[in-house]
Order: structure tokens, then sequence, then C-alpha cells
């Protein structure tokens, strides 16, 4: 698909996300190569999400996954996107905060905390400190991120992180038939990074050993 026409991309990528909404929960927010064109305000955006089948859960968005709760978090490259995460987040804490005990509060966000392992290149960190902030502010159980695809794979890097309370996890990105990903159990609270350089398990709610 990288070399394909970005329309096309989006055509072959709207079919197969809406293909599965009958079978399970599908959670899809945005990334930086995914804004498609701007909105009223100006600043660019995934706008093609918005026309998916409303069963899929996109930017803005939360998800009930039993008891657990998913935050799904927009890319933003400009103020107004930024202050509607923002605002997004500050809702969704009340919700999260209601939540039964034991269940997770889950945040997508496409971009890792910047100066974190799950944010290191081999060079250097492309993190989001806005996201850093905004754990420290939140405290989210779990934040799923990606965008920096050699974190897992260089000294200095890794698959993931804990900040204060919060577990980030990054699975990077390998070439192949089966990607790098995770397999998360909220309820045998533990979630387990694949790669073909291998695999390991950690606990979700404990201290994490890079």
């Amino acid at each position: 698909l990288g070399h394909a026409d970005v329309n096309a991309q989006i055509a072959m990528l709207s079919a197969y996300l809406n293909s599965l909404v009958d079978a399970t929960t599908i959670i899809a927010n945005s990334g930086n190569h995914d804004l498609s064109s701007r909105r009223d305000h100006g600043e660019k955006a995934a706008v093609w999400l918005d026309d998916l089948d409303p069963r899929v859960v996109t930017d803005g968005a939360v998800a009930h996954v039993g008891d657990d709760i998913v935050s799904v978090c927009a890319w933003w490259e400009g103020p107004v996107t930024q202050a509607e995460l923002e605002a997004q987040l500050a809702a969704q804490a009340d919700l999260a905060a209601r939540r039964p005990d034991g269940a997770y509060w889950i945040w997508v966000y496409h971009s890792p905390p910047d100066n974190s392992p799950t944010s290191w290149s081999g060079q250097r960190h492309y993190g989001d400190d806005v996201l850093n902030r905004l754990i420290e502010q939140y405290r989210p159980d779990l934040v799923l991120t990606g965008h920096v695809h050699e974190s897992p794979f260089h000294p200095g890097g890794s698959w993931h992180d804990r900040i204060g309370d919060t577990l980030v996890c990054n699975a990077g990105r390998q070439p192949g038939p089966v990607p790098a990903h995770l397999i998360l159990d909220t309820g045998a609270d533990e979630v387990m990074w694949w790669s073909f350089e291998g695999s390991e398990t950690i606990p979700l709610r404990a201290a994490s050993d890079r």
C-alpha cells in the first residue's frame, strides 16, 4: 500500500475496517500519515475516518470493552486539534473515574511520550511532550502508541516504559507476513509483545523492567 495512490489506500483500508465490525470492536485512530484534508478550522485531519461504519471507534470517541474504557486520540498538528484532544480527555477522565475497581483506562495515542525508550529511534527521541504532561495529569493505566518504528529494536529503546503508574507500549514495526504486535489481556493483567526477534510478557500493573 505504501506505493498506491492515497485515495486507493483509504478505500482499501476503509473496506477492511468496515468488514470487521460485525466480528469484534474496531478502534482506529489517526497518525501523521493519515491526514487526508483540512477541517473548517484549517488544521489537517484524517477526515476519511468520519466516513467509516459508525461502529468503528475513531478519533475523539470512547470505547467500552467489558469494564475497560478506551479513549481514542487524534493526531494533532495545531492548537485547535490539541485543545479538542485535551477537552476530550478531561471529559473522559470523569467517565474513567467511575469505572469498576480493577478496570483499565486505556489511551490509543499515535505518538509515544518524549524522552522515553518507546520514542527512541536509535539516534534521538521522536516523542510528544504534550503526552508526557497529559499522562502526569490524568494517570491512565495504559497508553498504546506507535509512530517510532525502531524503538524496540535499538539499544536504549524498548517496547514498554512506565511513567508513574502508567504503562506505555509501542510494538514497533518490522517487515514480514506477521507484524510486530501486542496481545493485551486485562483479565490476566498482562501484555505480550511479539516480533521476529522474540516475545516478552510483562504485568500491566507492576513496574516494568526495560
